[in-house]
């Protein structure tokens, strides 16, 4: 029966794994059983406890915290099931992230030891990092670990509290915040998924997102690990293998976010689609038309959910929402949600619509996303106690999402605050890529903003006033797109998500009364071809390459308008959104 091997507690889970002969992760080229899991596991747990042990003596009440700079390896699930062992926090660090930001984020997490792997080794060159760093592809790290093959579990497990992942996730402002989750934390959110989708020892789910990220660590790993099922591990996302994979491994579950699925469904049809293991997917920002489509091709239903990685806040999914609904509050202990004015706190009328399905009151009806039992799941920011605060104000927990909710109690997104924005399912603050763009020699003045992608989330807009000598009339184009993609490809912090996918080159940058500059006006813009130049990427076109920079056409804006309107998504470009 549906969880009948399934454990209360991460430790008590891994332990259920010992002399389990099942395959427990699988993946390109290797099968490991449960039982070599939780070995390899253990080594790792009593190699960090052995590497550490000076400074555990120095300071015997701080929990080690352990960087992990992998792909989707074995390495990495045995690191997370270490930690959870040894007591220790795994800190999943960010690939994408360069130079002085990567530095930033394992220094201002306090990772005592970094675990890395030959293709992810580089990145870490030239930052001078105090801590030790283990290559696991290296003759030295399997040295270290040949010390502690025959390692058992340890003694005394860690308390459910103890903390065992620290989860970046970009704010409204600054650096990215490290979210606290506990072991108590993952192991409910693992027991809901469990619950939820009556996952079981016999099910395989398929890992294709980071495990970096919240999406594949808190809903994937830790309920397979929970029902005692198989994680089968793809290095990294690829749309041309994924149903090649789940036929492969027998993948029934797997988690995605919106722009993973509309990279599958572009991949070209085959008469057997359908026939595939598949049976769920669990994720965000797949969209009422991709998510339909996804079903009708692969057989495969897709359930939206939202929630965060600071986990203060979740909706309830329901297969009888309608259109655009996100779903609807819970019952149960922390969730008392509403859509209130950010200013007033007041709760927001509900929302209405007319015979088409647009909203008509939206200027009253939309508001940030509360949960008024405060904290609820959230456990707080790493070294950032403003930011946790900030969370947590007048006894609430804020989002910082946008959202309405219709008389039947059915929570509609509607964006994001003006200095933050989420692409592929990251969110990207917009002053680290203003600092950037601000370097340009051609640069006077930078502002970064959001505008919204035709399938899922936002895209990067920026808008640039020229210095004196500069233009940027047609004729300038080439050049300039040369030129930008030049800077941007020489900038060592520009993560793989921030150049903008569009450029607009204005006279003047617009102001407000107060001398800050005026983004309402520049969203309301958006790509519109007002007389300024607009450059842009073209959708799987090269990031930051003179190729890949081009100027919009009224072409362009045609095409562009027409997949909004067949992702079901016009109504972001009301002159409102």
């Amino acid at each position: 029966m549906p969880g009948t091997e399934r454990q209360a507690t991460l430790v008590g889970a891994i332990l259920a794994q010992r002399g389990r002969h099942r395959p427990g992760l699988v993946g390109e080229g290797f099968t490991r059983s449960h039982d070599e899991v939780f070995r390899a596991a253990c080594a790792r747990a009593a190699l960090v406890t052995a590497l550490l042990a000076d400074r555990r003596r120095r300071h015997p009440d701080v929990r080690p915290h352990v960087g992990l700079l992998l792909d989707n390896t074995p390495e990495y699930v045995y690191w997370l099931q270490a930690c959870a062992l040894a007591g220790a926090t795994a800190v999943g660090i960010n690939p994408t992230r360069r130079g002085p930001d990567l530095r930033r984020d394992i220094q201002h997490t306090d990772c005592a030891l970094v675990v890395t792997e030959a293709a992810r080794r580089p990145l870490l060159d030239g930052l001078g990092l105090p801590m030790p760093v283990l290559d696991s592809d290296s003759p030295d790290y399997s040295a270290l670990l040949a010390d502690h093959l025959d390692a058992a579990a340890p003694a005394l497990p860690p308390a459910p509290e103890t903390r065992i992942l620290l989860t970046f996730t970009s704010g409204s402002t600054g650096a990215p915040k490290a979210v606290i989750c506990s072991q108590r934390r993952l192991a409910r959110a693992g027991e809901k998924l469990c619950q939820m989708f009556g996952l079981t020892a016999e099910d395989t789910g398929y890992a294709c997102m980071p495990l970096f990220h919240g999406n594949a660590t808190m809903a994937l790993w830790a309920p397979m690990l929970l029902a005692g099922g198989t994680v089968a591990l793809r290095r990294s996302f690829s749309a041309s293998h994924f149903l090649d994979d789940v036929r492969r491994y027998r993948a029934g579950y797997f988690t995605y976010v919106g722009r993973a699925v509309s990279y599958v469904l572009a991949t070209d049809p085959r008469p057997d689609d359908a026939e595939s293991p598949l049976r769920l997917g669990f994720g965000t920002e797949a969209g009422a038309v991709d998510a339909d489509r996804f079903q009708r091709r692969f057989g495969c239903r897709l359930v939206e959910g939202y929630g965060s990685s600071e986990g203060g806040c979740n909706l309830r999914q329901d297969p009888a929402a309608p259109p655009g609904a996100v779903g609807r509050a819970g019952s149960g202990p922390g969730d008392d949600l509403a859509v209130v004015d950010p200013e007033t706190g007041a709760e927001c009328p509900r929302s209405r619509f007319d015979a088409t399905g647009r909203l008509v009151n939206g200027a009253e009806a939309i508001g940030e996303l509360v949960n008024r039992t405060a904290r609820a799941g959230f456990e707080g920011y790493w070294r950032n106690p403003e930011a946790g605060a900030a969370r947590t104000r007048d006894g609430w927990y804020w989002t910082g999402d946008l959202f309405h909710r219709d008389a039947e109690g059915w929570f509609r997104f509607a964006g994001r605050s003006a200095d933050w924005l989420r692409v592929d399912s990251e969110n990207l603050a917009v002053a680290d890529i203003e600092n950037i763009l601000g370097r340009w020699d051609a640069a006077e003045a930078v502002a970064v903003y959001a505008v919204p992608d035709p399938v899922a989330g936002d895209q990067v807009m920026a808008a640039v006033q020229l210095r004196p000598g500069h233009s940027a009339g047609p004729a300038d184009a080439p050049a300039l797109a040369a030129a930008l993609a030049e800077f941007l490809a020489a900038q060592p912090d520009l993560g793989t998500k921030m150049p903008p996918r569009f450029v607009r080159f204005v006279r003047t940058m617009p102001a407000t009364a107060t001398h800050k500059t005026a983004k309402a006006e520049l969203r309301a813009a958006r790509w519109s071809l007002s007389g300024d130049l607009v450059l842009w990427r073209p959708y799987g076109a090269a990031r930051a390459t003179s190729a890949g920079y081009r100027p919009l056409t009224a072409q362009d804006v045609e095409k562009l308008h027409a997949r909004f309107a067949e992702h079901g998504r016009t109504e972001l470009l009301s002159p409102e959104r």
